[in-house]
């Protein structure tokens, strides 16, 4: 049986690099930018298409699925079909091989799985906004409204396809503060777990 890691994280916690730094450690494959390209693949659309649609639904998608059971027609959106292979690629991943998968709800679709470790990184403003100005080198705009933006449309997506709120403690088996326990630690607490 695989045994799978899922991060969830807010902008600028660091999840993404502690991910691949549990999957390095554990020697087990991470899959962040990878599913986009195997959503791609399965979806027969652009990975640049894909990325900008992938975690970007917004309150007009949550509008417009709802109105979709009204009336005699009913609507899929470029966001219910990318759901629909999201989620058969990330089922599919995890039925095959031991890994981590960064976001994109897998901590939800792979919930009812027995040996999915399921983590959320999280982190203070004030050092979510340092890391993206001295890591990612994000200087176009406001580092505290990139936070609340990007974080804002993680949580429509998250609530958009399970219902539930992101970041809740009570949909995770751990919720690590990056900013307070750092990086290196909050991988070597992954992966004992693990």
């Amino acid at each position: 049986m695989t045994k799978i890691i899922t991060i969830g994280r807010e902008f600028g916690s660091g999840g993404r690099t502690i991910g691949k730094a549990v999957a390095e450690k554990l020697g087990i494959p991470c899959y962040d930018y990878e599913l986009l390209l195997k959503i791609a693949e399965e979806s027969g659309l652009s990975e640049q298409f894909i990325q900008e649609r992938a975690e970007n639904s917004s309150v007009s998608s949550v509008v417009a699925r709802g109105l979709s059971g009204l009336g005699k027609h009913s609507y899929t959106s470029t966001e219910d079909y990318l759901w629909k292979i999201q989620k058969k690629v990330i089922t599919d991943i995890a039925a095959k091989e031991s890994c981590v998968i960064i976001g994109r709800c897998a901590d939800w679709l792979l919930s009812d799985k027995a040996d999915c470790l399921r983590v959320f990184i999280y982190a203070d403003v004030k050092k979510r906004a340092e890391r993206i100005v001295n890591v990612y080198g994000e200087r176009k705009e406001s580092p505290e409204k990139r936070i609340k933006d990007k974080d804002k449309h993680r949580s429509t997506f998250y609530y958009l396809h399970t219902d539930m709120e992101w970041g809740n403690v009570h949909n995770y088996h751990i919720c690590l503060d990056s900013g307070e326990l750092g990086i290196e630690r909050c991988t070597d607490i992954i992966a004992s777990l693990y």
